[in-house]
């Protein structure tokens, strides 16, 4: 009997047992009652049935595809080799690299851990070469060895310089042929093409010098005064002799302003290895590349036609210069323990101090024309060695036997041949790589291309931000940093901390801080970005000429920094705080890490897992100590790595450093955050798009693997591939698919969760 007959019998029966002096209309009304409740009713139950159908519909239809340029380039990424799910228990095994291929033929456990930790991130010894000692990131687009392999995605440094690469290399369409844009892509293709263009340099390197007074090597010279040339090679080639020049703010602790910009004074930048000998409390030039250094001079001399009987005594001189100026220098760990750093103190208090050099006329002269005066501040960070410095000037400027040779203004003269070296011939390269090879310091060889665009940078930096900027500051961007640090800022909030002082500090600084998209917020026209390079003229076929523009673009970008115009943050590769803001640079959200086309589970999986990352080592560098969750988490994954590893017949488990611990929290807390502000994001706004038909949260994991691949900071502090963080999240979370997860045997009891 269906429901309709049975109201109708109940109907009849009620109709029946009624009085007859009732009346018709109260009758009616209970019938209408209950045929309405039947009807809620039914409608209910076949609601939620459809619901369910509709439900279970949507959970097995493919997901939207993205068919974006962009996103038909990264789908060649997503093989099954970095699959996390395709192969659970391979999975567990899995580390980047060839050894990936090993897997699919079985499973080789022996041979596919990998053990070796780096227990500091600095062992190299001081070099005394600043900026140029750390060399360049290694190239990581190259594919591993094995069919199989997928192509890794580049470091963030590479991914940058690829963009601006594509950038210079672009059509010029639109523009005047003497844009800012225009003059940028000649200075890139003569720097390109300078090996073609190189012959005759040197002779024009000695064309300058005559232009500077000449020098005492070659017998013509007019003993130009010590401080003009000084100022004039500070000033005009950007190159500093005796001592570095830039500008920045206070760093000290209890800093009032950090917005406050001053001029900095630092010890000079040598062109060979220095040792530290720690008893002594001084430098010297090291041992071994004493003697290449000797004869990189005397070969770099003979390439500009100095007399052979005038080499030997001027490089003599060159070096013994050397050697006594280096003594009073010092690394940055000793100076930082003797407080030599941020020494505030006036110009006119350091012109007593250190007399031999006019502070007030050089500094006027490079941060031409802004006003500069004896009252001004300026900081010091090796006082000691300034004061030595002018000793020793007065000293050398004294000996009679100096004077005919001026070893100064010959001493001057070479550090400009080591700044302008790039654009010489390369004979002049040659010898200084094979000093450097002989000396144990040989950089990395960096391609053409990315040292081109490296220095296309320097000079045209307005520019590139300003370009990047309007490409990619686009909104995607600006709802990543604000979801990731959203959610950055709910993990700190629920730590456990061992004592409310650290606790407020902490979270009185996170919630303070202001997350920017990079740190210009105007939008120049092009116009205006014309007139920034309007005194610049490039030629495709004259490279000598466009870097020695080059130099001073680059000075006057000091300059700017110092008048509190906008900074550029083109090569900034990492989040960086400002006053009270925290910047995410642009140039973080290029290509093949980000794009506005992707599924949100690519950016967040990729760009977002690594900015949680920078994150947590800017603002909590020192976690570990300070909260007792961080610690807990940590022991809770490794406690899963261990018992994996035994479960897979691999003996022998290392123990881990305070620093291993933190890095591994840090890894995982940051899956975490970037997961949570994927989850944030498609409660905002759903659905999301795909690549290769794999779920959300499929995509979104194996983006995590592939970022984890790649050359990142602090990585030499994992006992583990990162990629390892999937397997115990998924054991701790409903979000992965759990008949997909290798199930390790624990040999001992498991922690409920991380």
């Amino acid at each position: 009997m269906d429901q309709n007959s049975s109201v109708l019998q109940v109907t009849l029966q009620i109709s029946q047992d009624q009085p007859a002096s009732e009346e018709p209309k109260s009758l009616v009304r209970r019938l209408w009652f209950k045929l309405l409740l039947v009807l809620f009713v039914s409608s209910l139950i076949g609601t939620v049935i459809g619901l369910g159908c509709y439900s279970h519909w949507k959970t097995n239809q493919a997901p939207i595809p993205c068919l974006s340029p962009a996103c038909l380039r990264v789908a060649e990424r997503f093989s099954a080799v970095m699959d996390p799910f395709s192969r659970p228990c391979d999975y567990f095994l899995f580390t980047c690299g060839a050894e990936t291929t090993t897997l699919s033929r079985g499973r080789q456990r022996g041979k596919v851990f990998s053990h070796n930790v780096t227990t500091g991130q600095d062992r190299r010894r001081w070099t005394g070469k600043g900026g140029r000692g750390g060399g360049i990131d290694r190239e990581s687009e190259t594919k591993s060895e094995g069919d199989e392999t997928p192509e890794r995605i580049p470091d963030r440094h590479t991914a940058l310089l690829q963009t601006i690469k594509e950038i210079l290399e672009s059509p010029v369409s639109g523009v005047t042929m003497n844009s800012a844009k225009e003059k940028a892509q000649r200075f890139y293709n003569s720097c390109i093409d300078s090996k073609t263009a190189e012959s005759g340099n040197s002779e024009r390197f000695l064309t300058l010098i005559q232009q500077l007074g000449g020098w005492a090597v070659s017998g013509r010279w007019t003993r130009p005064n010590f401080n003009s040339t000084l100022a004039l090679l500070m000033a005009q080639y950007n190159t500093f002799p005796f001592f570095n020049v830039y500008v920045g703010s206070d760093q000290r602790e209890g800093r009032t302003n950090e917005s406050a910009r001053f001029i900095q004074i630092d010890q000079p930048d040598f062109p060979f290895p220095i040792d530290w000998n720690s008893n002594a409390k001084r430098s010297i030039i090291n041992p071994k590349s004493l003697r290449p250094f000797l004869l990189s001079c005397r070969q770099l001399l003979a390439l500009l036609d100095v007399p052979s009987t005038q080499i030997t005594p001027h490089c003599g001189q060159y070096v013994s210069l050397c050697s006594t100026l280096v003594i009073a220098t010092s690394p940055l760990p000793y100076r930082l323990s003797q407080k030599l750093l941020y020494h505030r103190i006036t110009i006119q208090e350091l012109q007593l101090l250190a007399p031999a050099i006019d502070w007030l006329y050089c500094l006027q002269a490079i941060f031409h024309p802004l006003p500069i005066s004896q009252s001004d501040f300026v900081l010091l960070h090796n006082l000691p060695y300034i004061k030595y410095l002018s000793q020793t000037i007065s000293i050398w400027k004294r000996n009679i036997e100096m004077k005919a040779s001026d070893p100064f203004h010959t001493y001057m003269l070479l550090t400009l041949l080591q700044t302008v070296i790039p654009a010489l011939d390369s004979r002049f390269t040659q010898i200084m790589k094979n000093f450097s090879i002989a000396s144990d310091c040989r950089e990395e060889d960096v391609p053409h291309w990315r040292h081109c665009v490296l220095q296309t940078t320097k000079g045209f930096d307005t520019l590139l931000s300003h370009v990047i900027k309007e490409h990619y500051g686009n909104e995607e961007a600006e709802e990543l940093v604000q979801d990731i640090y959203s959610t950055f800022k709910t993990k700190v909030a629920n730590l456990s901390w061992r004592d409310e002082e650290t606790q407020h500090f902490v979270l009185n600084k996170v919630k303070s801080l202001t997350p920017r998209l990079s740190i210009n917020t105007e939008v120049l026209d092009p116009l205006t970005l014309n007139e920034c390079y309007a005194e610049v003229n490039m030629n495709e076929k004259d490279y000598f000429s466009n870097y020695l523009q080059l130099l001073v673009l680059q000075q006057r970008r000091m300059s700017r920094i110092f008048s509190h115009t906008a900074q550029n943050d083109v090569l900034y590769m990492s989040p960086f705080l400002l006053g009270n803001d925290i910047i995410f640079p642009v140039g973080l959200f290029v290509s093949p890490l980000f794009h506005s086309s992707y599924p949100r589970a690519i950016n967040y999986g990729i760009l977002g897992s690594l900015m949680a990352k920078d994150l947590f080592h800017l603002l909590l560098p020192d976690i570990l100590s300070q909260s007792d969750s961080s610690g807990l988490e940590s022991e809770c994954v490794w406690s899963y790595y261990v018992n994996g590893r035994a479960s897979a017949g691999i003996s022998g488990t290392p123990f881990l450093s305070q620093s291993q611990q933190q890095e591994v929290w840090v890894q995982y807390s940051a899956l975490q955050v970037a997961l949570q502000a994927y989850h944030k994001s498609l409660q905002r706004r759903s659905p999301d798009t795909s690549v290769s038909g794999l779920s959300h949260i499929h995509l979104f994991l194996s983006s995590f693997i592939q970022a984890s691949c790649g050359s990142e900071p602090y990585r030499a502090f994992m006992p583990f591939e990162p990629s390892f963080l999937v397997t115990v999240l998924c054991r701790n979370s409903d979000l992965c698919p759990k008949p997909l997860i290798c199930e390790v045997k624990s040999q001992g009891q498991l922690p409920e969760g991380c």
